[in-house]
């Protein structure tokens, strides 16, 4: 794996997280909060918050998708994964062993023990 992709599912794990806490956030103080009470000015900065992660989770995901060269029911995963509450964290599960991985395998190849 060389560096760019290494950096591209990094930087695609340190935001999955986030996204992935978000959005339940948003429905549970967002949304239920302002429905059975008077709180209601956490809806907008919530929502700006998520929908900001979210395009940047789509963002760092089609950029995985090109230097990974993952396929397409892969990226299709991540990108359901990310629209289910929580999703996320399963995410950021099935990415740290894709690093790992990459990790393995770049370290085999410069070591001569493999020859992919």
């Amino acid at each position: 794996m060389d560096i760019k992709t290494a950096s591209a599912l990094h930087r695609l794990r340190l935001i999955s997280i986030p996204e992935a806490l978000s959005f339940p956030a948003l429905i549970l103080f967002g949304s239920i909060l302002s429905r059975v009470s008077d709180i209601d000015f956490l809806m907008m900065p919530l929502g700006l918050i998520h929908g900001i992660l979210f395009v940047v989770y789509a963002v760092f995901l089609l950029d995985v998708w090109m230097k990974a060269k993952w396929p397409l029911k892969r990226v299709a995963l991540f990108f359901v994964l990310s629209l289910i509450p929580f999703g996320g964290l399963y995410g950021d599960k099935l990415l740290k062993g894709y690093e790992a991985d990459g990790v393995i395998a770049a370290r085999a190849r410069r070591e001569g023990t493999v020859s992919a």
